[in-house]
């Protein structure tokens, strides 16, 4: 995947992907949607490193947070 960021998000929807924040945590989940200032949402989502393997319904991550994203 090469091109301008929103359209690689644009090609990854509907796909897993990994979301690494700035806080050295990391998100797993298919990427449901995004914005222009690179908000993305995650559909189901599991933390990485979290007790029990702890799975939310849907998680909404601030693009100012966002790191890399990795399908």
């Amino acid at each position: 995947m090469t091109g301008r960021p929103l359209d690689v998000l644009e090609e990854a929807l509907d796909t897993p992907v990994t979301v690494h924040l700035k806080d050295d945590t990391a998100h797993f989940g298919v990427l449901a949607g995004y914005d222009q200032h690179m908000n993305v949402v995650l559909d189901p989502t599991e933390l990485e490193g979290s007790a029990d393997d702890e799975v939310e319904d849907t998680t909404i991550i601030r693009g100012d947070n966002v790191v890399s994203i990795n399908t």
